[in-house]
């Protein structure tokens, strides 16, 4: 693998991360001779034209990691070209997530919140244009499940939910996460072609209203159909409160799902 830019930011970062990975790289500016055992290059978007090379990856500055060290992965351990990918998701207020290529983890990690399901999607689906890609989610959690479930199929996602029984190791709460989502990876699932029904509960709207106070600073309580919205996810708390005030630029507030994911009732 090579490492090839003039940009000293990037530089530090991927060099940094390759010898974390233990991933063994060269590192060269754009006009310098790539050597053919070269496998992949690394660069910026912007210097990708100045590069000589069958297999050149762009690093993205939108939040794309995951996907990136996966598409890396793929490109040194992966002979199948024709091959899929399955994504496995353990549903929480952190999803854990692992990336399969014919059996092989190339990516796995934890999303911040359930929200970010669709986004990790979507820059999956830029990095890897022609391989088509089966998400399984896992079936505990509901809230947090039919959440990243509904944003999946929102983005045309192709969807199975996989009975959770078995996959949840014993351990420290984020490898455990990453642990499961392997397991749920390798496990087929029921297709889900129709969105899952969420129900706020009127403890869990109530829970949001008393957010919307502390994150406004006692300055406004958020109505109870904004909450419900929250809860549905079509809101963010912060948007909310923002309504509520007459401001959209008030400051973001604590957590958005995360605080309120465990208060739902579930299907």
């Amino acid at each position: 693998m090579a490492l090839v830019t003039r940009d000293p930011a990037l530089y530090a970062e991927m060099a940094g991360t390759l010898r974390e990975r233990g991933l063994p790289s060269i590192s060269l500016l754009p006009g310098q001779r790539i050597p053919e055992r070269v496998a992949v290059v690394l660069t910026t978007p912007a210097e990708a034209a100045e590069i000589s090379h069958s297999h050149i990856l762009a690093v993205a500055e939108d939040g794309d990691r995951p996907s990136f060290w996966a598409a890396v992965l793929y490109a040194l351990r992966t002979h199948d070209a024709r091959g899929g990918l399955i994504v496995g998701i353990d549903p929480g207020p952190r999803p854990g997530y692992a990336i399969l290529s014919g059996g092989t983890c190339i990516g796995e990690g934890v999303l911040e919140t359930p929200g970010e399901g669709a986004q990790f999607a979507n820059h999956l689906r830029r990095r890897f244009t022609s391989r088509p890609i089966l998400f399984r989610v896992g079936s505990g959690d509901p809230p947090s499940r039919n959440r990243l479930v509904n944003d999946l199929l929102a983005s045309a996602r192709t969807v199975e939910l996989v009975d959770e029984q078995g996959t949840t190791p014993r351990g420290s709460r984020r490898p455990r996460d990453m642990v499961a989502a392997r397991r749920i990876a390798q496990t087929p699932g029921r297709p889900i072609r129709g969105r899952l029904t969420l129900r706020p509960t009127a403890g869990a709207i109530a829970d949001v209203q008393r957010l919307s106070r502390i994150g406004s600073d006692g300055r406004v309580t958020i109505p109870r159909t904004a909450a419900h919205r929250v809860l549905c996810g079509e809101l963010t708390l912060t948007q909310a409160v923002a309504d509520a005030l007459g401001d959209r630029a008030t400051p973001a507030i604590v957590s958005d799902h995360d605080r309120t994911s465990s208060v739902h009732e579930p299907l």
